[in-house]
């Protein structure tokens, strides 16, 4: 594998092109969760389209000019974030985000590194070699207040591609405002005159204030669909002080280097392997990624030995855009946090013992299930809940589907995305989940790779279960691997 240093220009405070309103700005009760105070990290891989007569000489200075530019129309993100004290709450309260927009600027960087893109691996998959070194530093990336909340490193290659490389603060926007700012400024180098698409702030349309529906919770036999966080139990019936105290979760106790990732690459033939082992009825209606997290489940449970009577639970992180939520339309270039996290809970023993299609079955009532009341119980529960996550954020498996940020989003015009994605970089706790992410496999056809974050010894297991569910006889086939 390729390794190669980075030579770094000094990083330098990039301000609005044109003045921007002074101003400052509440976040939504959804922007403002604590487990959001920490900095996103990705990485985007570009090929130079060839004789193409728009294409800058240097892509790192022409990115740096339309940056400037769209801070015009995002000038949030050039501001920083300050904590109001609540001194009405108990303690004096954790204290609510607000953005000053001062106009201070984002971190840019300019990078040259002595490779080329397809060094990076054919097919292009994470691990990513070196991926420190296309990435500024960004310090303690679980500090968000006071500091720049978008760092920016440009890299150019060899070939004539490059690598944009940045870490963004996850209160000011989720994955799809994050890719809408990076489409903006793409509109911008390609010569629009303005954004595509105008960013929209209105964050009040997701607070506790606007959305007064009570929590619920709908049951299904021996498991359920939670319409709240997993992290409150009072809130579901039978308060904590009721239940023993459970065992540690050996994701939340296992030290950092301890733990490994790797990635699980499902091409057309493993998902057509795993669809043959559901009903017809089922793999016909059965999306891709309902199926991929539902194995994933039952393999990661078994993997770090829970016992049988301890609840597991599944997060799936949804955007609320989607057309699933016409009931809730949020405006076109809203940029915030609108994720929804529905949550299917079971007991460990149940969950491995059920057939696959049962859990696929759980998988979809969660992720398809979703309504106003849930979306208004989630947003209400977040306002109250200003420390999370509580103990009991304990079993927890988040899954996040971010395989449309690859389609018809970044488009530079004079260069293409090769690929990227979240690389294992930057806040480690922000990585306990799942990202599937699109990626073409060896044989040029799209694919599906998903990571996974375990203690080495369960990462043995893992791939051992995976490896059955697959057929596969050797369980190192299953991965491109990367530790810790």
């Amino acid at each position: 594998m390729v390794t190669f240093t980075a030579r770094r220009s000094e990083p330098a405070l990039l301000l609005p092109a044109r003045p921007t309103p002074r101003e400052t700005k509440a976040l939504s009760d959804l922007d403002d969760q604590r487990t959001l105070r920490y900095y996103e990290t990705v990485v985007g891989f570009f090929r130079r389209r060839g004789g193409d007569v728009r294409a800058p000489a240097d892509p790192a200075k022409a990115i740096r000019a339309v940056l400037a530019e769209a801070l015009v129309y995002y000038y949030p993100v050039a501001g920083r974030l300050r904590e109001e004290r609540d001194e009405a709450a108990a303690g004096g309260g954790t204290g609510r985000l607000v953005v000053d927009c001062t106009a201070e600027g984002v971190v840019f960087v300019e990078a040259d590194a002595d490779v080329r893109l397809e060094e990076f691996g054919q097919p292009l998959l994470p691990p990513y070699p070196c991926v420190g070194e296309l990435l500024c530093d960004a310090g303690d990336t679980r500090a968000v207040v006071g500091k720049p909340l978008l760092l920016m490193q440009v890299t150019r290659l060899k070939c004539g591609g490059f690598v944009l490389g940045f870490h963004i603060c996850h209160n000011i926007a989720d994955g799809f405002g994050m890719a809408q700012l990076i489409m903006a400024i793409a509109d911008l180098a390609r010569g629009a005159p303005a954004p595509t698409i105008l960013p929209v702030w209105r964050r009040d349309l997701l607070t506790a204030r606007c959305l007064d529906v009570p929590v619920t919770r709908t049951p299904s036999s021996s498991s359920s669909v939670v319409t709240s966080p997993a992290h409150e139990p009072a809130l579901h019936g039978g308060g904590a002080a009721a239940r023993p105290r459970p065992a540690a979760d050996a994701m939340r106790s296992t030290p950092p280097d301890r733990m490994v990732v790797e990635y699980f690459l499902f091409g057309p033939r493993e998902v057509s392997t795993l669809r043959g082992q559901l009903p017809a009825h089922l793999a016909e209606s059965t999306t891709a990624f309902e199926l991929l997290t539902a194995v994933m489940w039952q393999c990661r449970t078994a993997a770090l030995g829970y016992g049988p009577d301890q609840l597991v639970r599944l997060m799936i992180t949804m955007n609320a855009r989607g057309r699933w939520n016409a009931h809730t339309p949020l405006p076109l270039g809203y940029y915030g946090n609108a994720h929804v996290s529905p949550v299917a809970e079971a007991a460990a023993g149940d969950l491995l013992a059920r057939p696959l299609a049962d859990t696929v079955e759980l998988v979809r009532r969660t992720k398809r299930g979703m309504t106003r009341e849930g979306m208004s119980a989630m947003v209400e529960t977040v306002a109250r809940l200003r420390e999370w996550p509580p103990s009991t954020m304990d079993r927890v498996y988040e899954v996040s589907d971010i395989k449309w940020t690859a389609v018809n989003v970044l488009r530079f015009g004079w260069a293409e995305l090769a690929g990227g994605g979240i690389p294992l970089a930057g806040d480690l706790t922000s990585k306990l989940g799942s990202d599937h992410m699109r990626c073409k496999n060896a044989a040029g056809e799209v694919s599906t790779v998903v990571s996974m974050l375990l203690p080495r010894v369960a990462m043995a297991r893992f791939k051992k279960e995976m490896a059955v569910w697959l057929n596969k006889d050797d369980d190192k086939s299953l991965t491109i691997m990367s530790s810790l």
